[in-house]
C-alpha cells in the first residue's frame, strides 16, 4: 500500500522567495516553518494560499474561508484543499493549530545542562526541554498519517511492536495498552525474535516499528520480512530515515538528539506520546468501541 509520508522537494525557500518576511526570524511558529518547507509540494493555487498565510497569519485566524479566498484570488475549495494537503481536516482545524503556535505562552527552546548548574536549574532545563519537544511534536504531527495508522490498527488481526534498546521500552508500553482491545499483541525487543516472528505474520497483521534513528539494520530486516509475509508496517521514527521510507505508514517524530552518541530521552517521551495518541484514538474508533466503553475507554484519563 502507498505511504502517507510527505517528503518536501525543497527544505526552504530561496532568498528571493516572496514568503521571506519578518516571520522567518528565529522562533518562527513551527506550523509556519512547516508550510514554508512544504510549499513546493503544493499546487500553484495552494501555493498562493501558503504565501498569504505566511505573510498574514493573524489575519487568517479571524477571516472566513470566503474572505481568505477573495484576498488570495482563489476558490474556496482551494483554501480547504490547502489545509488538507497539510494533514488537517479543514480550515477550522488548521486555524486551531496555527493559533496555538501564535498565541502560546510556552517558548519552544532547548537549554543545555551544564556541570555548574544547581539542582533547581538542572531540573528546570530538563523539564523545559521536554515541554518544548512535546510542543514541537504537537505542531508537526501529520494527522493524515495518524488516521492511516488508526485505519490499519482498527482492523488488525494481530499487532506486533518492534523496538531496540530505549525503543523496546516504548514497545512494551504499547503492548500493555493494545492488549486491552482484545487483539493478540506482543512486543519484541530482541532482534532475533523480531525476525522469527515477522516470518509468521500474514495479511491483516500490523507491525509497529519504533526507532529513534530509523537506521537499525536488524530492525529494518524484520520490517522487510513482515511486509514480505503480507503484514502492514507503521513506523514511529524520524522522517528522513530508512525505516520511514520502508514503512507503509510513517508517523514522523523528528528531534535534535544524536541517538548514536547519547541515550535517547526526548525521543522516548515523544514515542510514548504517539503510542498514547494511537491507543486513545483506537479506543474510540474500533468497531466494538461501544462494548469497550466501560471495560477500557473509562480507564483512559483523556476520555470522559
Amino acid at each position: 500500500m502507498s505511504s502517507t509520508r510527505r517528503t518536501p522537494r525543497s527544505a526552504a525557500c530561496p532568498p528571493s522567495c516572496p514568503l521571506r518576511t519578518d516571520s522567518t526570524r528565529h522562533g518562527e511558529n513551527h506550523l509556519l516553518a512547516r508550510i514554508r518547507a512544504e510549499r513546493d509540494q503544493l499546487s500553484r493555487a495552494e501555493q498562493k494560499v501558503a504565501d498569504f498565510v505566511l505573510r498574514q497569519p493573524r489575519s487568517v485566524l479571524s477571516d472566513a474561508v470566503a474572505v481568505i479566498a477573495r484576498q488570495v484570488d482563489v476558490s474556496q475549495p482551494t483554501v480547504i484543499r490547502f489545509c488538507r494537503s497539510l494533514g488537517f481536516e479543514g480550515l477550522q482545524d488548521f486555524k486551531l493549530k496555527l493559533a496555538s503556535g501564535l498565541t502560546g505562552t510556552l517558548p519552544i527552546r532547548h537549554s543545555q545542562v551544564r556541570h555548574s548548574d544547581g539542582l533547581p536549574d538542572l531540573s528546570a532545563k530538563v523539564l523545559d526541554n521536554t515541554t518544548s519537544a512535546i510542543l514541537r511534536l504537537r505542531d508537526s504531527l501529520n494527522m493524515a498519517a495518524i488516521d492511516a495508522a488508526i485505519a490499519l490498527l482498527r482492523d488488525a488481526r494481530r499487532i506486533e511492536l518492534y523496538g531496540v534498546g530505549n525503543s523496546g521500552v516504548v514497545a512494551q508500553d504499547g503492548q500493555h495498552k493494545f492488549f486491552r482491545f482484545g487483539v493478540p499483541c506482543v512486543a519484541f525487543a530482541d532482534t532475533h525474535l523480531q525476525r522469527l516472528s515477522a516470518r509468521t505474520l500474514q495479511a491483516g497483521d500490523v507491525v509497529i516499528a519504533i526507532s529513534s534513528s530509523g537506521r537499525v539494520t536488524d530492525l529494518l530486516e524484520a520490517v522487510s520480512l513482515a511486509q514480505g509475509a503480507g503484514a502492514s508496517v507503521i513506523a514511529i521514527t524520524s522522517s528522513a530515515s530508512p525505516l520511514a521510507k520502508r514503512a507503509d505508514v510513517t508517523i514522523a517524530v523528528d528531534h535534535g538528539e544524536d541517538s548514536a552518541r547519547f541515550v535517547s530521552m526526548l525521543s522516548r517521551i515523544m514515542h510514548l506520546l504517539v503510542i498514547d495518541i494511537l491507543t486513545v484514538s483506537l479506543s474510540l474508533h474500533r468497531p466494538d468501541a461501544a462494548a469497550l466503553d466501560d471495560e477500557y475507554s473509562a480507564q483512559i484519563s483523556h476520555v470522559s
